[in-house]
């Protein structure tokens, strides 16, 4: 993720902190400190830091979980309004989808549990309405936050936990992309309440949330219909199949020259015998004519590491490796190791485009 940087790794996970956590410690450091001095902005910040530690131990619920199913999480990112773990994918079983979706949740009432014991009996449910109240204890707050981060992402819509299980729980009856439709239209209605209630109550942070839920729910929607579609899909049937190659003799401005010629963005190089070596992309060609000059060699600049599958590979798997390596394209070979084609984002976005606008029944 943009502007988020590593701090280290747990459980093979690489943790990352996006820069605006920092803004927003710093925020609340400051008004504290105006508020009751030093000794008031310390705690606060470190009240702040030991939420997060909560939400952290959230997402590796999620992680752990997931990966006694096989299921990879490389980064878990930490951001003012909550953390998010990139799964490689959910569990398509609905029982694994729940444990995994659950296993957040679980965590956050774990720790509740362990402070209450430390608190005594005398917590306040109160605590939550007043977590800025010295006279509160410091456990006693965190117990209430945790409570609360545990039935808000128990909520039945997505991108909360809830809506996970709530799509789990109707994939069992409907099929998958329908129920994903469903949580994601929840979670696009709690949005508008959240919008709602941020106006008339004056909350921006509200709204953001409300922002934040639209649009990942959205993207989840989405996300399950391209899977959906690539299931039914070899890597043969999304490639780019017309396009002008170029080799790796072949200079800078060649490449400059094929780039006006033609509406591609990226050009496969090959040798003599039609041998896939690598990919040429508008970007690296702008770049290396600002520094190596125009008559550089392609085979100097162009990018040799690009992912490479057969006709027959699953799109799935094509995609997979597209988003995985973040390169421009995947390159198709047949049998033979021939080049036949490349594949990239955008012409998978066209054929999703033509898949959902024919008619279900024809």
């Amino acid at each position: 993720m943009a502007w988020s940087f590593s701090v280290g790794k747990i459980a093979g996970s690489d943790v990352r902190i996006h820069i605006t956590f920092f803004l927003l410690l710093a925020w609340i450091g400051l008004a504290n400190y105006q508020r009751g001095g030093l000794d008031v902005a310390i705690e606060s910040i470190a009240f702040i830091i030991a939420i997060f530690a909560c939400v952290l131990a959230h997402e590796f619920g999620h992680i752990l979980t997931a990966r006694r199913y096989g299921i990879r999480a490389p980064v878990v990112t930490l951001l003012p309004i909550g953390g998010v773990a990139s799964l490689e994918r959910m569990p398509e079983k609905p029982g694994q989808e729940i444990l995994v979706a659950l296993a957040g949740p679980a965590v956050n009432f774990v720790i509740a549990f362990l402070l209450i014991i430390l608190v005594g009996p005398s917590l306040d449910p109160q605590a939550l309405n007043a977590l800025e109240d010295p006279e509160i204890s410091f456990a006693a707050r965190l117990a209430a936050v945790n409570i609360f981060i545990a039935v808000f992402n128990l909520l039945p819509a997505f991108p909360m936990d809830g809506g996970r299980v709530f799509r789990a729980l109707l994939a069992l009856r409907y099929s998958r992309s329908y129920a994903t439709s469903v949580a994601a239209k929840t979670g696009q209605m709690l949005a508008f309440l959240f919008g709602f209630l941020g106006l008339v109550g004056g909350n921006p942070l509200l709204i953001f949330i409300a922002i934040f839920v639209y649009l990942a729910a959205t993207a989840e929607e989405q996300a399950t219909i391209q899977h959906e579609v690539a299931a039914d899909h070899v890597a043969r049937d999304a490639m780019i199949t017309r396009f002008k190659s170029l080799a790796p003799a072949d200079t800078i401005e060649d490449a400059t020259r094929a780039l006006l010629e033609t509406t591609q963005v990226e050009f496969p190089i090959l040798d003599g015998t039609g041998k896939f070596l690598g990919m040429l992309t508008r970007t690296e060609m702008i770049r290396a004519l600002t520094e190596a000059g125009a008559a550089t060699p392609l085979e100097s600049v162009m990018e040799s590491d690009i992912p490479v599958c057969r006709e027959t590979t699953k799109l799935t798997t094509a995609l997979q490796m597209l988003q995985d390596r973040t390169k421009p394209a995947v390159a198709v070979i047949d049998r033979d190791n021939r080049f036949h084609g490349y594949i990239t984002l955008e012409n998978f976005a066209e054929l999703l485009l033509i898949e959902q606008a024919v008619p279900k029944d024809s």
